[in-house]
């Protein structure tokens, strides 16, 4: 079901239909969602034809008090649609509600007008874009598209969103919050479907701004799809993440991080750990084989289960895709964890268990190269700090990296290396905060991070330059002869 300029329906002459069933379960049927390529146009429309709000800043608040008031039924709707075990989804769920305000109470101010220091009548104010296009990824069907639909609402623009396909349900049971909240029509519109439909969406020549989170394959397209038109796109890629760790370092702490780092959310975070770089051939060896130990301790079940670590992965082309990238690790990769599927309690689902590599020598394997987006690991030794980072950096990818050691010279060097837009230390690669920056380099993001700057992408400046109200004879250009009627 869609929802454009304030209404509930179904879409005319479907073309076809989501059939949303859950990851946990796959005999559990969440929904099923007509998608048309017209409901682009209408949505897209009603946006165009929206009257802003009163105060875009107190909606947003309003906003974030209602998905307060449903964070449960959020965050049971987000397990079910995409597999996350319910403690984590109650994570994702709280965070929507803090980044209204977050927004409202620090992001408004990156979009303050401002006077031009030492220049009277110089000042610089913002507007917005006009109509934003949100496309949102599975793995965080709610907070992600939600970090860019409140900083577009709060800075004046109307928001067509498409929601990833696998996670239609969570986008509805959102989509219906933004709509207790009072939402004017059209300003806020939900439209269901397919690749062809965020395609159509992307490209669609009144759309002022495409705000995505997702592979670097389709943010190519979309850039591709946009080519010619004069849109802002804020484009978050994934990434090839590196936990660096060096001698110093306290090496249970490391192995934890990493562990949790690579197989939290099923390894389906754009920041989970990929590559572990560990300083010493023999410390590598004995890291690898450690998390491969613990990574069999891990507890996988049904994401509504007590004591579940790990869910399934989203769907079956997700569980597919991380098969058949598992299988191009090539020579010089040894498995020292193998994964195996899995039917917690019986249930036909996309269970996987987590997969330990200790590569012996770089090959530039796609294994090595492309993001996995499952629970894998790959461990790298390295000769020295330098080797670490020279590996580290060795991907075409720079989101997120941590640093393991217990000095902060050391982390201060590295982080200064490290191509990423995120760099932690002695901490996991996933997590991140609401009120920093949040982005990549290269495959990973186009420079325009989002997370507390989101605004910024929200939003255009306007320089203004103010005159005297009156002429003043005294002070025209050479050349100018004035003479009164």
């Amino acid at each position: 079901m869609d929802f454009i300029g304030g209404q509930w329906a179904d879409p005319a002459g479907a073309e076809g239909a989501i059939d949303d069933r859950s990851p946990a379960d796959l005999s559990l049927q969440l929904g099923r969602y007509p998608y048309a390529a017209a409901q682009v146009d209408k949505a897209v429309a009603a946006a165009r034809a929206a009257r802003p709000a009163p105060d875009c800043v107190q909606l947003v608040r309003d906003i974030g008090a209602v998905l307060k008031k449903h964070e449960e039924e959020l965050a049971r709707a987000i397990a079910l649609d995409v597999g996350k075990p319910l403690w984590e989804a109650r994570t994702e769920a709280q965070a929507c509600s803090a980044k209204a305000a977050i927004t409202a109470d620090e992001g408004m101010k990156l979009v303050s007008a401002f006077p031009a220091p030492g220049q009277a009548g110089a000042e610089c104010r913002f507007r917005p874009l006009g109509v934003v296009a949100v496309l949102g990824p599975f793995n965080f069907p709610v907070h992600l598209p939600n970090g860019h639909i409140l900083p577009a609402l709060a800075c004046g623009n109307a928001v067509v969103f498409k929601p990833s396909e696998i996670a239609p349900h969570a986008a509805e049971i959102y989509a219906r919050c933004l709509a207790e909240a009072g939402v004017p029509p059209g300003l806020f519109n939900l439209v269901q479907g397919g690749p062809s439909i965020g395609g159509a969406l992307a490209a669609h020549a009144d759309i002022d701004g495409v705000l995505f989170t997702g592979s670097w394959k389709v943010g190519q397209a979309i850039e591709r799809a946009c080519l010619g038109q004069s849109k802002l796109l804020a484009l978050e890629m994934g990434g090839k993440n590196a936990a660096l760790v060096l001698p110093d370092a306290d090496f249970d702490k490391a192995i934890y991080d990493v562990l949790f780092s690579a197989f939290v959310s099923a390894g389906q975070r754009c920041t989970a750990a990929a590559r572990a770089i560990v300083v010493g051939p023999a410390a590598a060896e004995r890291f690898a084989r450690r998390v491969a130990q613990l990574a069999t301790r891990l507890a996988i079940g049904h994401p509504l289960d007590d004591g579940v670590f790990m869910g399934p992965l989203a769907s079956p082309s997700a569980l597919e895709k991380f098969e058949q990238g598992l299988r191009a690790t090539g020579a010089d990769v040894e498995e020292l964890l193998a994964p195996r599927r899995l039917a917690p309690r019986g249930l036909a689902g996309c269970y996987v268990s987590p997969s330990v590599h200790l590569v012996h020598r770089r090959r530039g394997t796609s294994y090595e190269r492309e993001e996995l987006f499952g629970p894998d690991l790959a461990v790298y030794p390295a000769g020295s700090e330098e080797e670490a980072l020279e590996i580290a950096n060795a991907t075409d990818y720079g989101l997120a990296a941590s640093v393991h050691t217990a000095s902060s010279d050391t982390f201060d060097r590295c982080q200064r290396a490290l191509l990423c837009g995120v760099v932690n230390w002695n901490a996991p690669t996933v997590g991140a905060s609401g009120r920093l920056p949040f982005g990549g380099l290269k495959h990973s993001g186009n420079h325009r991070p989002a997370a507390l700057w989101s605004t910024l992408y929200c939003a255009a400046p306007v320089a203004v330059l103010r005159g005297e109200p009156a002429l003043d004879r005294k002070k025209l250009a050479p050349g100018i002869f004035w003479v009164d009627e």
